[in-house]
Order: structure tokens, then C-alpha cells, then sequence
């Protein structure tokens, strides 16, 4: 009976130090990199036959063909002679790959930390011409949004590439101020009117302006010269500004979309951009297009881009070093963007193609609303008008005060 009541206090000791012990942790996701060595991802470059695509990214347009970038993974060559009828005719295996842009038959793209170029001068016979190892920031790791720790233990910057996440939740201590951690590595960075460029959408990290291929990473621009285009050369890296996602060229100008603003660099050195100004907004995702005077970016918010409105803004431009808020509309969840004409096409999400009157950007009118699709980015092409939205191309013959859909096309 004795030992019984001895045995209590032990007991209530145990089981408050396992619940004060269980105050210290708790479970969270934890992202761990897969990973490559560099010897072996640079020789895993590859054309093969069409593949069904995994996860949509960029759309880019050059001559009759389309390039749909499976994010992370490699490029989706389609033959588009007949918009009727659009036909997968390869598919280049580039790991770590987000972008491309071409010039007279040759494709750039990045390929994780490296530039790599294509000769597509044959589309039935594409060849890999040049890899410029180490050109590209290295901390741009499109960590998963749903990371709350992520776990660098393994990895080696100097031999590893990372080709992929594995999330998982793990019970771990508490620490202050747990959020996604990123890390950055110091050292990774050290012609004529017959030329013929392609169209890239309002998504576009990439730009081409005469002879020089314009990079943007989360923080960086890489500058190439591409005069010889088999064998460009890295001519500068700078810093661009913070966050930033997207990239548009108009008049001798860059416009730099990020999470909280726009930045604008003046090319008249093309070789080193010089920064012009700075447009700051409430934190969201941010493509940009300009039009003469204007420029019109949608900020996406209820997620991990920032805040929960989601809108149009139309900024005057027409004074470079002081850019103006002068109007705002309600969206619901937009991505990309275009012009063409006085039409603005806005990629509304699941809320489809929404088609606005801009000859008065202080009073836009909507057209139209292409709804029962989901739409991601659009290029508006002299003939027609191309989009994306989930694994789907759209293609749209332009009709006055709007679209009529010409073909669309599952990548799958």
C-alpha cells in the first residue's frame, strides 16, 4: 500500500516533464533537396520524343512554333504551321529548367546555374552548341510555399545540384521564428532587319534585345552577349532588385516585375542596365506589360504572394524617374497579361480570359469574359492570340471587340 502512494508523486514528475518537453516541439514541414552531382546533370541533357507534360510553365512563340516549358524539367516543341491543329514534335530534357528565348534558330535556356544553347536551325535535328556552367544566382531553389523549414544539411553547393523537393513532416524543437529558410552562397557568380526574335509571355524571366540576352533571378540579372549567338558570353551580372519574378522590354527599357513593386532600367548601355526608378506597392505577384506611356500590372493575393486583394494597376510611365499610380481595378485571381491594340487581355485564373477596352486606362471597359477555363498567360502574336492555362494552349483568332477561339490543345 505504502509503495502505491510512493509511486504516484514519480508518476505525476514523469508526466509533467513529458508534457513540458512536448511544449518545446512541434511538427512542421520540412523540405529536403533532391540532389545531383553537376557532372551528372550536365550530361543528362537530352531530344526525345514529344512527352506529356507535367507541370505548365512559360509559353514562348517563334516562327511556327510553340515552346512550353515543363517547369524544372525541359521544353515542349510544338509544330504550329496549322493553329487548327497544333502537333508535339519534341521535347528537350533540360533539368532545372524555367525559361527560353530565341534568336535566328537559337534557343537559350537556363538549366539551373547554367546557360545552355540549342541549335533548332533543323527542328528534327536540334543540337546542344555551347553550356555556360555557373552564370545564374544559385539560391533561386523554388523552394515548396508549404516549406516551413527547409533542410540544406546535404547539400554542396560546389557538386550538387538541386533537381527536385521531398516535403515531409517531422516532429522538430521549436525555434523563434520558424519560416521557409533560404540560403544564400557567396562566389557561384562571378543584327539587322532580317534577324528574327520570338515572343515570350508577360511570365518571361528571359529577354532578348539586339544582341544581348537579358536573365533575371530572384535578386540578379545576368547580361549575355549574343552577336555571336552560338557562343554568347556572360557581360555583366548586377543586382536587379528584390523578389523579382518577371521581365518586359519596351523602347530601350527593362521592366522588372517583383512581389512588391516594379523596377525600371534604361538600356542605353546594354551591357549594363542602368536603374531608372522604382514603382512600391503592397506585397503580391506582379507581371508586368507596357504601352506607350502605361504600364499594367496584376498583383495575385490570397496566397503566398502576399495580400488578399487582387487587382489591375495602371501606372503612368511617361516620366521614367517617377512612376504614378493613377487607377485601380478589382480582379479575382490573375496571373499574365497582354496588349494588343487598345485590348487588354488579363489571365484571370480560374475566373478565365477577361478582354478590357484600355483607350481610356483611367476608365478600362471589359469587353468580354472567356469563362469555364483556367488561363495562366497569354502572347498576343500579329494573327493570333495564344494562352495558356493548366496543361491547355489556347489559340484565338482576334474578332473586333473580341476572340474566337480558333483550336486548343492538350498537352497531355
Amino acid at each position: 500500500m505504502k509503495l502505491k502512494y510512493l509511486f504516484l508523486p514519480l508518476l505525476f514528475l514523469m508526466t509533467f516533464s513529458c508534457d513540458k518537453n512536448d511544449l518545446e516541439y512541434e511538427f512542421v514541414q520540412v523540405a529536403t533537396p533532391n540532389l545531383m552531382s553537376k557532372s551528372a546533370f550536365r550530361n543528362s541533357v537530352k531530344v526525345t520524343a514529344p512527352q506529356p507534360i507535367e507541370e505548365a510553365g512559360k509559353i514562348y512563340a517563334y516562327k511556327d512554333y510553340i515552346f512550353v516549358n515543363d517547369v524544372n524539367k525541359g521544353v515542349h516543341i510544338i509544330d504550329n504551321s496549322n493553329p487548327e491543329s497544333p502537333q508535339a514534335i519534341s521535347y528537350i530534357d533540360v533539368p532545372g529548367n524555367e525559361d527560353v528565348s530565341v534568336k535566328d534558330d537559337y534557343l537559350y535556356a537556363d538549366s539551373a546555374t547554367d546557360l545552355v544553347v540549342f541549335d533548332i536551325s533543323d527542328i528534327n535535328n536540334i543540337s546542344l552548341v555551347e553550356r555556360l556552367e555557373d552564370v545564374f544566382e544559385i539560391y533561386n531553389y523554388n523552394i515548396p510555399v508549404n516549406a516551413e523549414i527547409v533542410d540544406f544539411d546535404k547539400f554542396n553547393y560546389e557538386s550538387d545540384i538541386i533537381v527536385g523537393w521531398t516535403v515531409t513532416t517531422e516532429r522538430r524543437k521549436k525555434v523563434n521564428n520558424i519560416g521557409v529558410v533560404d540560403v544564400v552562397f557567396d562566389g557561384a557568380l562571378t543584327n539587322s532587319a532580317e534577324s528574327v526574335t520570338g515572343t515570350g509571355g508577360s511570365l518571361a524571366r528571359f529577354q532578348i534585345v539586339d544582341n544581348y540576352l537579358y536573365a533575371v533571378g530572384n535578386n540578379q540579372m545576368a547580361i549575355f552577349n549574343i552577336q555571336n549567338l552560338a557562343e554568347p558570353t556572360l557581360a555583366n551580372t548586377q543586382y536587379a532588385g528584390w523578389n523579382i519574378e518577371t521581365m518586359f522590354q519596351a523602347d530601350d527599357y527593362l521592366y522588372l516585375g517583383s512581389t512588391n513593386g516594379m523596377y525600371i532600367y534604361s538600356l542605353t548601355n546594354p551591357s549594363f542596365p542602368e536603374f531608372v526608378s522604382e514603382f512600391t506597392h503592397w506585397e503580391g505577384c506582379d507581371p508586368v506589360v507596357v504601352d506607350g506611356d502605361y504600364a499594367y500590372l496584376t498583383l495575385r493575393g490570397g496566397n503566398a504572394c502576399g495580400q488578399l486583394e487582387s487587382v489591375l494597376e495602371v501606372i503612368d510611365i511617361s516620366d521614367k524617374s517617377a512612376p504614378t499610380l493613377i487607377k485601380q481595378y478589382s480582379l479575382d485571381n490573375p496571373y499574365g497579361l497582354g496588349i494588343k491594340g487598345n485590348t487588354l487581355f488579363v489571365c484571370d485564373g480560374t475566373s478565365g480570359l477577361k478582354l478590357f477596352d484600355k483607350t481610356d486606362p483611367l476608365n478600362i471597359n471589359m469587353l468580354g469574359n472567356l469563362k469555364n477555363i483556367q488561363s495562366k498567360d497569354v502572347i498576343p502574336l500579329e494573327n493570333t492570340l495564344l494562352m495558356i492555362g493548366d496543361k491547355t494552349i489556347y489559340q484565338y483568332e482576334y474578332l473586333d471587340d473580341t476572340v474566337k477561339l480558333i483550336s486548343s490543345y492538350f498537352l497531355n
